[in-house]
């Protein structure tokens, strides 16, 4: 995988998680939607600097979706909490493959953008996961 194409998924997922967190935000308990609000606009800040990288690369950068297919319903605050730590993991999962794509300030920045999902992600969950970002894949 080139380190535009992995730049390309990274941004594409980024979409993805701004989606999630609007949805997660608008069920999430009133006492963690600070951490909600401050994750949404980490991730737009993300989305919004793998723009700049994807146009650097000399690539056009993948579009938002008008909605996404969310992995499970968000209903209620347990249930959003629960799509909080996905999405993080979603994410972390992407950058992983950034990180082995890319070289440089680039990587740097992919490895800081996983660690701070897989932060994020611990939080939501309450439990870690050994090597975030590096799911088994099938």
């Amino acid at each position: 995988m080139s380190a535009l194409d992995a730049a390309q998924a990274a941004l594409a997922a980024e979409h993805a998680a701004v989606y999630g967190y609007g949805v997660v935000g608008g069920r999430i308990g009133a006492e963690r939607r600070p951490e909600a609000t401050a994750a949404h606009e980490a991730h737009r800040a993300r989305r919004d600097a793998l723009r700049r990288t994807v146009r650097d690369l000399g690539g056009t950068p993948v579009a938002s979706e008008a909605a996404y297919t969310l992995p499970f319903p968000a209903a209620d605050t347990a249930a959003a909490v629960r799509l909080a730590a996905v999405l993080e993991d979603r994410v972390a999962g992407v950058y992983s493959d950034l990180v082995r794509a890319a070289a440089g300030p680039l990587r740097r920045e992919a490895a800081a953008a996983l660690r701070e999902a897989a932060v994020r992600a611990v939080r939501w969950r309450g439990s870690d996961v050994t090597f975030p970002g590096l799911a088994e894949r099938v």
